[in-house]
């Protein structure tokens, strides 16, 4: 009878425990593979998959056991990491629904707002829209790949250690808030500079001919243009959304 011992195991297990438990915390906060569409099993089993393949190009693993206080502060280590490499790519996807939420601010569709399952609260046909399309266009750059690629190589920029949360030293995640902001204004900032000047096109022509009922045509004209925006600028998402997630995710990488 074959016999194993609890060296061995440990052995042959741990090193597969650490990207796993990194790649799970990935997959549970990164957009689109965190979709409730997606079965628990097929995530746990697509990570399990992922961390086998990713073996032969990994840094060696610490092997110990994991009834240890150092072993417990790895595994938050791990989750720890692989979830914040996740919510720094859910910023790029919120900067863009903020986006699509400041368009239709101004063009008066904010008023039109229905459930969200993705985040279960209220959403607006503006920012469901840019939401979608964000979706669509991480698909369509691989963005999945990139997420794993890396995943894979935070452990040569991040190695598992016993200290869980040096990683808020380097990357400071709590600026992204600002870049958020910024980020989905710029993507938002041509449409809107278009809004605003048929606002003030209007505002002129309700002073010079006041007897025209500018409430009237302005909504239209308003909604027109901003279609007319959006025309312009949704084919022309791609670069922008690709440059900020990979400036995000290049933090992780070495």
């Amino acid at each position: 009878m074959i016999g194993f011992s609890e060296a061995q195991l440990l052995q042959w297990i741990v090193p597969l425990l650490w990207p796993l438990l990194r790649i799970l915390g990935l997959f549970a906060a990164a957009p689109v593979l965190s979709m409730r569409v997606i079965p628990v099993r097929a995530r746990i089993g697509l990570a399990l998959l992922t961390a086998l393949c990713a073996q032969p190009v990994l840094p060696p693993m610490p092997v110990l056991p994991l009834d240890t206080p150092t072993a417990l502060a790895m595994v938050v280590q791990q989750v720890f990491i692989g979830v914040t490499i996740g919510f720094a790519a859910k910023v790029v996807f919120t900067a863009i629904e903020f986006a699509g939420e400041v368009i239709g601010l101004q063009m008066g569709l904010n008023f039109a707002t229905f459930f969200d399952p993705t985040t279960s609260g209220q959403s607006t046909v503006s920012a469901r829209l840019f939401n979608t399309m964000a979706a669509w266009l991480f698909v369509v750059i691989n963005g999945h790949l990139l997420l794993v690629e890396v995943v894979v190589a935070s452990f040569h920029q991040f190695p598992v250690t016993d200290h869980p949360f040096d990683l808020l030293l380097s990357i400071q995640p709590q600026v992204w808030g600002a870049e958020l902001f910024r980020y989905g204004l710029w993507i938002a900032l041509p449409t809107v500079a278009m809004l605003l000047f048929v606002n003030l096109v209007l505002g002129v022509i309700s002073r010079v001919a006041q007897q025209l009922q500018i409430f009237s045509i302005g909504f239209v004209v308003t909604i027109s243009v901003g279609l007319l925006g959006l025309l312009l600028t949704l084919p022309l998402l791609q670069r922008p959304m690709l440059a900020v997630l990979e400036r995000l995710l290049g933090l992780f990488q070495p």
